[in-house]
């Protein structure tokens, strides 16, 4: 056991020998092969360095080849460049030499059909005359492309006038009448589009305009254009007219003078196709869509188509301003547009005023005849008129001062007649001259009250321009005009003519002989008044200053017929027990006392037959009325006549009883409900 102890330890350090030296012998294998592959490094290092060196050495044997040839090679092509130049150069300018001689024809022949080649030469022949101008001004050249250039300059010029001049016509009248009908129950309604040129000359003449102003310098364009376009204004305004009076007259279709009511008009159709369509019907539907009819008695019919063709034509003239100034503002530079518009439209706008100046000429010379109806021809213009006013200010704004206060100078013109003709209808109904054969013989109503009250229902269809144009005759009243001012005018206007016709009425009145026959007239006059005015909405207005006039009127109706009833008294009279004798029942009359029975018979039945023969002849209109006096009047003298005869029954005072007992209680009724009628 001992021995194996110490053998242990020799063993593991035999083996600890061996591993040591194992690994000394890889380390060794291992250096060695670094020491190998860093002589070969070593090689490839200097082989890399020798092959650097020589290559260096070769590339500065390039380099100093090829520098002097990349040199001369950028001088030659710097060379070829220059020659290129100048031979362009030289080409360049010898072309504007050939410039007229290689435009001649194209300009001779006139740029119509092919303006855009046209502008192209013009274009090289301005550019010849700026390198002429710059450098050899003093040669012939410069004054060829010059004349040249002038001459294609004036054939531009000829050639907007051309096509403008050509391509211009008025608008129909049809396709006028469908731009200014509003048609208030479709509401979507659309626009009608005025195209006054087709859509390819508008192109040519938009650049030929172009290039006038930007190369011609020249303005004179401006004038042929607004020369051109305000005769076209102008024609188509008047064929209008024309065409309105001949569809009216022929197809006897009279027009109104614009009567515009609250409820709408039957909305127009428009026809698929122009071609074939019916004119007559197509004026008479677009106007009753912008009017109502309306009779006006004493209207002379040429005067109401005249009248309603003017508000057409306003309406009309509108419209084309504002579709000619959307056509200007494409052809005319912006700040040339306002001036141009100006000039255009004041042919049409002047034969429009002056017009307008013959109507309160016409009125003015009506008045002078106190013919104040025809004045209400003014009112139906005048409301249209202010109607469209706002419309026409803008349409004329930016114009001269001049042209913008053309239209509120006709307005006041017709403001300042119409009011005129208003106050002195006033005075006319006052000191109407009360003429004995001028007086109704039936004492119905006067001609004076039914001209009266139709001169006021006619002034009802515009009582806001009526009312405006009192208010414009009150200096009071110029910052503080308003609808109801204008109403509460209007309204002491017409009670003031009402009150000129009730003074009136009396003092005519007094030319009847017969206070009854008086009564009758006046009766008849204010049931007149008053049904007028509860018929229409005049009552409306009068209750604006005077709330009672109704009841004023029925207590002056009440009074005439208290005052004819007063006629019948002389015949009542002799019903009544004055002068009647006093006797017992069955005793014997005296002479005396049967005479005055016999006469207080004879004057009832004289009485009776004379006021039933006079009053046979008078007239009460309404029958209402007549009814109403006549059972009034029969109860009053049918109830006295019976209370007469009970007191003389079985009173012997004649022996032909029937001589004077000529009439029944039933006769005398039917006599009285014969009154006032003339047919019986």
């Amino acid at each position: 056991m001992g021995i194996s102890s110490r053998m242990i330890p020799t063993e593991d350090a035999s083996a600890r020998k061996r591993e040591i030296e194992e690994k000394l012998k890889q380390e060794q294998e291992t250096l060695s092969f670094i020491r190998e592959n860093l002589e070969k490094s070593d090689q490839l290092t200097k082989g890399m360095v020798s092959i650097l060196s020589s290559f260096e050495s070769r590339l500065m044997q390039l380099e100093n080849s090829i520098i002097p040839v990349h040199k001369q090679t950028e001088n030659l092509q710097r060379l070829q460049e220059n020659v290129d130049k100048t031979l362009y150069c030289l080409d360049h300018v010898i072309s504007y030499y050939h410039v007229a001689k290689d435009t001649d024809r194209i300009i001779r022949e006139g740029p119509s059909g092919r303006l855009d080649e046209y502008l192209v030469c013009i274009a090289k022949i301005q550019k010849a005359v700026e390198y002429f101008q710059d450098n050899n001004p003093d040669s012939p050249e410069l004054n060829t492309v010059k004349a040249r250039f002038e001459k294609g300059k004036e054939l531009l010029e000829a050639e907007f006038r051309s096509l403008l001049s050509r391509y211009s016509k008025p608008v129909p009248p049809v396709l006028i009448l469908d731009a200014i009908t509003v048609d208030e129950e479709i509401d979507l309604q659309e626009e009608v589009v005025l195209e006054h040129l087709p859509e390819a000359v508008l192109q040519d003449i938009i650049c030929i305009s172009s290039w006038l102003v930007e190369y011609g310098r020249n303005q004179d364009f401006m004038t042929v254009y607004f020369q051109i376009r305000s005769s076209q204004l102008d024609r188509s305004i008047k064929g209008l007219k024309e065409h309105f009076r001949k569809n009216s007259a022929s197809s006897g279709i009279l027009y109104s003078p614009a009567v515009q009511t609250k409820r709408k008009d039957t909305p127009t159709k428009k026809a698929p196709k122009r071609p074939g369509y019916d004119n007559d019907l197509r004026v008479k539907l677009h106007s009753d869509a912008l009017n109502e009819k309306h009779a006006a008695t004493g209207k002379d019919d040429v005067l109401d188509i005249e009248i309603d063709s003017y508000i057409h034509c306003i309406s009309a003239f509108v419209k084309l301003a504002q579709s000619e100034y959307a056509l200007l503002t494409e052809i005319i530079p912006e700040h040339h547009q306002k001036k141009t518009f100006d000039s255009l439209i004041q042919e049409a706008l002047d034969n429009l005023m002056m017009e307008g100046d013959n109507i309160v000429s016409a009125a003015r010379r009506a008045i002078m005849r106190h013919d104040y109806s025809a004045v209400l021809t003014i009112f139906p213009i005048l409301r249209h008129l202010k109607m469209n006013k706002s419309e026409f200010d803008s349409t004329l704004q930016g114009t001269a001062a001049s042209t913008k206060n053309k239209l509120p100078t006709l307005i006041t013109s017709m403001e300042t007649i119409g009011a005129k003709a208003l106050e002195e209808f006033a005075d006319s109904i006052k000191n109407d001259p009360d003429k004995e054969y001028n007086m109704p013989k039936d004492g119905t109503v006067h001609e004076l009250t039914s001209n009266a009250i139709l001169f006021l229902q006619q002034l009802l269809d515009f009582h806001e321009t009526a009312g405006a144009m009192l208010a414009s005759q009150e200096t009071s009243s110029a910052s503080s005009s308003t609808s109801d001012f204008n109403k509460r005018l209007l309204s002491s206007y017409i009670c003031k003519v009402l009150g000129n016709l009730q003074l009136n009425l009396l003092s005519k009145s007094k030319v009847y002989e017969d206070s009854a026959l008086s009564a009758i007239f006046l009766h008849n006059n204010y049931n007149y008044i008053l049904k007028s005015l509860e018929k229409s909405e005049l009552i409306q207005l009068v209750n604006v200053t005077q709330r009672k006039a109704e009841n004023s009127y029925r207590e002056l109706m009440k009074q005439q017929i208290d005052a004819y009833q007063r006629s019948w008294q002389k015949v009542l009279d002799n019903l009544t027990d004055r002068n009647m004798p006093v006797f017992q029942p069955g005793a014997k009359l005296r002479d005396r006392e049967r005479q005055a029975i016999k006469d207080k018979f004879k004057g009832f039945n004289d009485g009776l037959e004379e006021l039933c023969k006079i009053q046979k002849g008078w007239a009460i209109p309404d029958k209402e009325q007549r009814d109403t006096i006549r059972q009034s009047q029969k109860k009053i003298v049918s109830d006295a006549y019976r209370t007469f005869l009970q007191r003389c029954t079985n009173i012997s005072f004649t022996k032909n009883p029937e001589k004077y007992h000529k009439y029944r209680p039933e006769e005398v009724e039917e006599m009285i409900e014969k009154l006032f009628d003339t047919s019986a």
